[in-house]
């Protein structure tokens, strides 16, 4: 895995963490009990498809896997904004999920764009 790679798969850990110990404190509180259950899994499945994606056995399955984990960004994303619509977390804890997910999810837009080129190029 290259260094990009490598750092990338950190930040999506470091991000599945951040989930899984908003969801904690979300229980603690009684707190968005419906939303817990779908933002654990949408946050935790963007690094877990990236993993996947390291280990494609081709070019289409590596787009693939990192579409599925940008689609699970994008989820995750959209459960942080309810959260906050509904008042279940604050704008510190909302902007700064919100800001992390974000960063990651243009990641994976780039890499999907650069290998996309790639591709054509190599079939050209």
């Amino acid at each position: 895995m290259s260094d990009f790679g490598w750092m990338l798969d950190e930040k999506c850990l470091m991000f599945a963490a951040r989930v899984v110990n908003l969801c904690r404190f979300l229980d603690k509180e009684r707190k968005g009990r419906n939303i817990v259950d779908q933002i654990m899994r949408s946050g935790m499945s963007i690094g877990a498809n990236f993993a996947e994606a390291e280990c494609a056995i081709s070019d289409n399955d590596f787009l693939a896997k990192l579409y599925i984990s940008l689609k699970e960004c994008n989820e995750t994303l959209y459960w942080l904004r309810l959260l906050r619509k509904v008042n279940d977390i604050d704008d510190k804890q909302f902007k700064s999920m919100f800001t992390d997910g974000e960063e990651i999810k243009k990641l994976l837009v780039s890499i999907i764009k650069t290998k996309r080129s790639n591709i054509g190029q190599n079939n050209s």
